[in-house]
């Protein structure tokens, strides 16, 4: 077991009606004045923001709203947000919505704590943040783990650059998890968020290290439990016991406790990224069940006994070992049978990527060939295009 930090300093209010309390947990901080950031209209239509509005005016705590994040959130409405908050005089931001609302409230309060750095800086490794303003959320979709994670991904639609970066300052200081407010998301957006949340914790178990037998069976149950959690959800949109085992696998699935004593690096993370980046109409989720198959296809004889494991205490596979490829690849082939099974596409074509764009992705994700994937088989351009055409 390597040696880690373990940090997770967002404090979690879960439950029913936990967002009626939100107001008195902003004026714990001393907030004068509150940006409200979220999405569409669902929040609106939903009556969830008026709830929150009341529940700011209850303490007397002025705020300001700013809403129209999409999916694979903007850094032009995070600029857009930076200028309304120095103009308002804005010293709290709330986000309410998803992992998309959440990331561009992080990028917001880092670019507003730090007005000398080009907020875009951050996101290209250039600069990091030294501060930030104080933040909490309102979770109304489990997928992305953005409520306890120090990840923020943003994308610049102008060239089609998504690029995510992880720092302290992206720490929530709140998140409020009711899973009541899930109930409305529909199946496709639900499958996408169990996708992504398994995804998040299959990235990390396919990291380097060993002896993480505990790791390894904490990330297993929250593998598992995603999984048939979305399932159910899907079925029944207002299973309770489904949404909040979804939600709170969200946050356990990217808040760094199942990837402790090992390392870390989200590879198909990086390839999909280039994907929605340069598709923007990409859903994450429904990218990485596109790409994952292909990539441990092509990696898996680098590290057999890791991707045994994973068949046999994941997927309940007796081990053949005296042909362990053919334990891994039915493991393979039943996590795309699974994908299938909630609607996700399990190549690029479906996704409508043109295949004239592969060579374009892999360009991209390598950095002009300048960068190699690490993990079990190092990954430089001529990889990644081999893997990006299987996932064709």
């Amino acid at each position: 077991m390597d040696n880690f930090i373990y940090d997770t300093p967002t404090k979690v209010y879960f439950g029913k009606g936990e967002e009626q309390k939100v107001g008195k947990i902003i004026s714990e901080y001393g907030a004068k004045k509150v940006l409200i950031h979220y999405g569409g209209q669902s929040a609106k239509k939903s009556g969830l923001l008026d709830r929150v509005k009341n529940c700011l005016d209850e303490e007397n705590i002025a705020y300001v709203e700013l809403g129209g994040v999409v999916a694979n959130p903007e850094l032009k409405l995070v600029r857009e947000g930076i200028e309304l908050c120095k103009r308002e005089g804005v010293d709290f931001i709330l986000a309410v919505g998803g992992g998309s609302v959440l990331d561009s409230a992080k990028d917001i309060a880092n670019g507003v704590a730090n007005p000398d750095v080009d907020v875009w800086e951050f996101s290209m490794g250039t600069a990091a943040p030294k501060k930030t303003l104080p933040k909490g959320a309102i979770l109304t979709l489990a997928a992305a783990g953005s409520e306890m994670s120090n990840s923020c991904v943003i994308t610049d639609s102008e060239t089609h650059s998504k690029r995510g970066y992880g720092s302290p300052c992206n720490r929530m200081n709140f998140a409020i998890e009711n899973p009541e407010l899930t109930y409305t998301v529909d199946a496709y957006q639900t499958a996408c968020g169990a996708v992504d949340i398994a995804m998040h914790t299959i990235e990390r178990y396919f990291c380097t290290g060993e002896d993480t037998y505990l790791t390894d069976a904490i990330a297993e149950a929250v593998i598992k439990s995603t999984m048939k959690a979305g399932k159910d959800a899907i079925a029944n949109p207002t299973d309770y016991a489904a949404r909040a085992n979804m939600m709170w696998a969200s946050s356990l699935a990217h808040n760094g406790l199942t990837q402790c004593g090992r390392a870390f690096q989200l590879v198909v993370h990086q390839f999909e990224h280039e994907v929605s980046g340069l598709y923007p109409g990409v859903a994450h989720g429904a990218g990485l069940a596109a790409l994952w198959c292909s990539w441990a296809r092509y990696v898996y004889s680098a590290n057999i006994p890791r991707f045994l494991q994973y068949a046999h205490n994941v997927w309940n596979l007796d081990i053949d070992f005296e042909h362990p490829e053919v334990t891994i690849n039915r493991a393979i082939d039943m996590q795309e049978d699974y994908y299938r099974s909630i609607g996700m596409p399990v190549s690029l074509r479906e996704l409508d990527v043109k295949e004239e764009d592969l060579e374009k992705l892999a360009l991209a994700c390598s950095r002009n060939k300048t960068r190699t994937l690490t993990g079990y088989m190092p990954l430089s351009y001529e990889d990644m295009l081999a893997i990006y055409k299987m996932a064709y």
